[in-house]
C-alpha cells in the first residue's frame, strides 16, 4: 500500500483528502518538532513525504527514503529542503505559494499599526502597573496615515501589503530586483526606490521577501545607522535577512525607534536581548496562522499526493 508520511500533525482536511484516496497515512504526533533522527527512520518506507518549513529535508533526509517519490513542503518557503538534491534524484518538490498571501500580509499591517499605536506595551503595562488615567501627553503614539511605507520586496505579499497600505492612507514605495513596468506601478499606486533609497527615506520598512543568498543580511548595521531614527522594521519574510546582532544594537542605541518580528535568524530561537526592550514586539512565526490559511495548505500538499500517485503532475513543483 502507498505510504504517506506527515512529519508533522496538518488540519484535518489534508489527512481526509488522503485517505479518501486509499492511501495509507501516518504522521509524527510528537511534543514539539519532529528530531532529524526519528525523521530518518519514518521516512525508509515512505513513498511521500509531507513537510512542514520548520523541518530540515537534507541530503541524508532524501536518501534514506528511497522510494520517495514527492517531497511537499507546507508553506510558501521551501529553504528547508536541498532541493537541488531532490531533482538530481528525481524527486520533486512543491510549495504552497499564494494561498497565505491575505494572512501574512494582515499580520504585517497589524504589527506596523502595533507598534505606531504602542499597543502591546499599553498591554503589559496595564496588566502589570496600570496607569494614572487619561492624559494630554500620556503614552503618546502614532498615526500611520501619511507616513511613508518601504516594502523589501513586492511579490504576492508585498503587493497585498501594498493594497492594504494604500487603503489605510499611506504613502507606498517598494524595492525588488525587477522593477515593475510603469501601468503597473501606477496601478498599485506604488513608487520604486533604489534599496539605499528606500533605506533612507521610509518610516516603516516592511520585509516580505524570501531567504535568498543575496538577501541574507541585507539589512546590517549599515542599513540601521542609514534608516530615520524615527523608523520602524517589521520582518514577516525570513529571519536571517536581518542582522539580529546588529538590529540588537540599533535598537538600544536608538539608531531606530522600534521593530516587530515574526521570524527569527536562528529560528526558534531569539536573542533575550529582544526580550527586555519595550519598542519590539515578538511573535512566533504566525505570519499565516489563520484556519483559512491552514485549511488551503493541506489541500494543496494533500491534492498534489494525490496527483503524483495517480501518474499526473504534482502543481507549484519549486525544483523543476
Amino acid at each position: 500500500m502507498t505510504k504517506v508520511y506527515l512529519s508533522a500533525q496538518l488540519p484535518n482536511v489534508a489527512t481526509q483528502t488522503l485517505e479518501k484516496a486509499g492511501l495509507d497515512v501516518s504522521s509524527y504526533d510528537g511534543d514539539g518538532l519532529i528530531s532529524h533522527d526519528e525523521l530518518l527512520k519514518h521516512v525508509s518506507d515512505a513513498d511521500f513525504l509531507i513537510t512542514p518549513l520548520s523541518t530540515k529535508v537534507d541530503q541524508e533526509v532524501i536518501d534514506a527514503a528511497p522510494k520517495l517519490k514527492l517531497i511537499a513542503n507546507f508553506g510558501a518557503g521551501f529553504n528547508n529542503i536541498d532541493t537541488a538534491y531532490a531533482k538530481q534524484k528525481g524527486i520533486p518538490v512543491t510549495n504552497t505559494p499564494a494561498v497565505s498571501t491575505n494572512a501574512v500580509a494582515e499580520v504585517t499591517i497589524g504589527l506596523m499599526l502595533a507598534l505606531s499605536h504602542r499597543m502591546v506595551e499599553g498591554d503589559h503595562k496595564m496588566r502589570n502597573e496600570g496607569f494614572p488615567g487619561w492624559a494630554p501627553l500620556y503614552f503618546l503614539g502614532h498615526e500611520i496615515a501619511g507616513k511613508t511605507l518601504g516594502i523589501f520586496g513586492l511579490g504576492n505579499i508585498g503587493s497585498d501589503v501594498a493594497r492594504k497600505a494604500n487603503a489605510l492612507g499611506m504613502n507606498v514605495q517598494y524595492y525588488k530586483p525587477n522593477r515593475l513596468s510603469d501601468p503597473e506601478e501606477r496601478s498599485m499606486k506604488v513608487t520604486y526606490k533604489p534599496l539605499a533609497d528606500l533605506i533612507k527615506t521610509s518610516d516603516y520598512i516592511t520585509i516580505n521577501a524570501p531567504q535568498t543568498p543575496d538577501t541574507v543580511h541585507k539589512f546590517d548595521a549599515q542599513a540601521f545607522k542609514a534608516m530615520k531614527k524615527t523608523a520602524s522594521i517589521i520582518n514577516v519574510g525570513r529571519g536571517p535577512i536581518i542582522d539580529e546582532a546588529a538590529l540588537l544594537d540599533a535598537l538600544k542605541s536608538g539608531e531606530i525607534a522600534s521593530a516587530a518580528l515574526d521570524v527569527y535568524e536562528k529560528e526558534p530561537n531569539v536573542d533575550d536581548g529582544f526580550k527586555s526592550l519595550k519598542n519590539v514586539i515578538l511573535t512566533p512565526h504566525v505570519g499565516n496562522a489563520t484556519v483559512e490559511a491552514r485549511d488551503a495548505m493541506a489541500n494543496i500538499v494533500a491534492d498534489n499526493v494525490v496527483l503524483v500517485n495517480s501518474g499526473k503532475d504534482a502543481k507549484f513543483v519549486v525544483n523543476k
